[in-house]
């Protein structure tokens, strides 16, 4: 599995290269921020024309994780959708796909500032969930312990090969971690930004996604 395997809370985890927390002993998938439904949204509201296919996109990088990993839980930490409206605006075809992917598994939807009430999509709506250890919400809280967020979109630069590279990354101290963005059209916050640097401590990690992830000090 193409993934960086770090403790926290005194459960072992993997940082999936996509983007998605694997929990083994748990058989729990966490994803944050698909905001599936962003390209409609976009032109629902008079911006530009993205081109549709990223909540299809997104399922199938969603559902290749599920097979890899045979998920007996998917937690979706908030923002799954980029509004109520683009929730409801749903293809047949992507409202069949999230069924598939739901069937013989818990499916938890975490709420989110995009997502704040529940949608008839299957699945439980929970404002947050805690499971052993830990608790997963959309947005981290100050002072909180054994904490899995997302709502941030965090991202981390390093220089690699004489080149700067920036990746989505997920950002990880003994109290916290925050997930990056999962979506297709999602853009991202960097780890040097004062909002992260609040969160995270000192001696936080960055692990960046991609096809070979890879765990760094936090940039700041």
């Amino acid at each position: 599995m193409n993934g960086v395997k770090f403790s926290f809370a005194g459960q072992l985890l993997v940082a999936l290269g996509s983007g998605a927390l694997w929990w083994p002993e748990q058989k729990t998938l966490c994803v944050s921020d698909l905001h599936l439904g962003k390209s409609e949204r976009f032109v629902r509201r008079g911006g530009p024309a993205l081109p549709p296919y990223d909540s299809h996109d997104t399922l199938n990088r969603l559902a290749e994780d599920i097979e890899q990993t045979k998920a007996g839980t998917v937690v979706c930490l908030g923002d799954s959708f980029d509004d109520l409206d683009a929730a409801r605006s749903l293809a047949e075809a992507e409202r069949s796909r999230i069924s598939t992917l739901q069937a013989g598994r818990r499916w938890i939807w975490i709420e989110g500032n995009h997502d704040p009430g529940p949608i008839e999509l299957g699945g439980t709506y929970l404002a947050e969930w805690r499971c052993s250890a830990l608790v997963f919400r959309h947005i981290a809280q100050l002072g909180a312990k054994s904490e899995i967020s997302g709502h941030f979109h965090p991202k981390a630069t390093l220089r690699a090969a004489g080149r700067l590279m920036t990746r989505p990354a997920f950002l990880v101290d003994d109290s916290r971690i925050i997930l990056p963005a999962y979506g297709t059209y999602t853009g991202g916050l960097r780890s040097s930004d004062e909002t992260l640097k609040g969160l995270m401590a000192e001696d936080a990690v960055a692990i960046l996604t991609g096809k070979r992830p890879r765990s760094i000090p936090m940039p700041r």
